[in-house]
């Protein structure tokens, strides 16, 4: 599992998962941002631009996947920012992954995401969870944004949770227990 922090966020502020979720035959990856900021990292610069991030992003994948892990047992995890990215590089790269999880995330260009993504990405597993009360990012627009998607052709399954802009007990249990269903499958 590659994990994506949020704008501002580190790396070691997901350190949390590999103890939660507890699989005995997962790996985990948790990467920073290349840009700095303030006390963290953020996946863009100021004017939007990912580019930098989609090059790390590849970079790391084409490492990871050319020999010693399979794309079709890995997972993309991203919070906020990452989530974001989990969408935006996610559904671009090459190789589809067994599944893209975004927590409280939104999307850049949905319709122009639409285009460029890989029919092989559409269709593999994608879930997106917020919160029905956060404070950063609005739920109805990154519902809409969803729902777009959902549209075009991706396999998203939709989660709406009570909470603000964070993760909660409730919503780690049932991502576990998505990963834990498409792991069973292979």
């Amino acid at each position: 599992m590659i994990i994506l922090h949020g704008r501002g966020g580190k790396s070691e502020d997901f350190s949390w998962i590999a103890e939660y979720f507890d699989f005995d035959d997962m790996h985990y990856l948790m990467l920073d941002a290349p840009y700095v900021y303030d006390e963290g990292y953020a996946w863009h610069d100021l004017h939007g631009c990912m580019q930098e991030s989609f090059t790390l992003l590849r970079e790391t994948f084409d490492m990871l996947f050319k020999k010693e892990f399979d794309p079709s047992e890995s997972f993309l995890f991203g919070f906020s920012q990452g989530a974001e990215l989990t969408f935006e590089f996610g559904a671009r790269y090459a190789k589809a992954l067994s599944g893209y999880i975004a927590v409280s995330g939104y999307l850049s260009h949905p319709v122009r995401l639409l285009k460029e993504a890989k029919q092989s990405c559409k269709k593999a597993h994608w879930l997106c969870t917020h919160g029905t009360e956060d404070e950063v990012l609005d739920f109805y627009k990154t519902k809409e944004q969803i729902e777009v998607l959902q549209k075009g052709g991706f396999d998203i399954t939709f989660s709406p949770y009570e909470k603000g802009h964070g993760i909660i007990k409730e919503e780690s249990t049932m991502i576990y227990q998505w990963i834990q269903t498409l792991k069973a499958s292979y």
